[in-house]
C-alpha cells in the first residue's frame, strides 16, 4: 500500500513540478522594483504578493515557474505586488503573453520556485 508521501512524490515526478502556490496572474508595467533593479515590459519578471515576498528574504533574483494548463513559463523575482493576495503574482506583459493574450487580464494559475 502506498503512503500519501509516496503518492505525492510520484505525482510530483510525473508532472515534472511540485505546485507550491496558486492564485491570480495579472500584468503590470515594470520599472524600479522592490529588489532595486529597473526592468521593462519586455523582461521576464514577476512581482510577488506581500506574503510570499516576506516569506523568503532571498526571493529577489530567484526564478519561478508559472503553470497554466499545458503551458509553463518562467520569470525572475524583481518586485513586490502590494495589491496581490497571497499566492497571486503580477508579471511583465511578456510573461503574461507566454500563457494568455493580454486582453484576458486575469487568470488562475499555479506557480513554484524553479529548481
Amino acid at each position: 500500500m502506498l503512503s500519501l508521501t509516496n503518492i505525492i512524490v510520484t505525482l510530483s515526478c510525473t508532472l515534472g513540478y511540485a505546485v507550491a502556490y496558486s492564485g491570480d496572474i495579472t500584468y503590470y508595467t515594470p520599472g524600479l522594483g522592490s529588489c532595486g533593479w529597473t526592468n521593462s515590459e519586455s523582461d521576464k519578471v514577476v512581482a510577488l504578493s506581500p506574503a510570499q515576498y516576506a516569506e523568503d528574504p532571498d526571493a529577489c533574483g530567484k526564478t519561478i515557474q508559472i503553470h497554466l494548463d499545458n503551458k509553463t513559463t518562467t520569470a525572475k523575482v524583481v518586485d513586490k505586488c502590494p495589491s496581490c493576495a497571497s499566492g497571486s503574482i503580477d508579471v511583465s506583459p511578456t510573461v503574461f503573453q507566454d500563457v494568455a493574450p493580454l486582453t484576458v487580464g486575469r487568470l488562475k494559475i499555479e506557480w513554484d520556485y524553479a529548481t
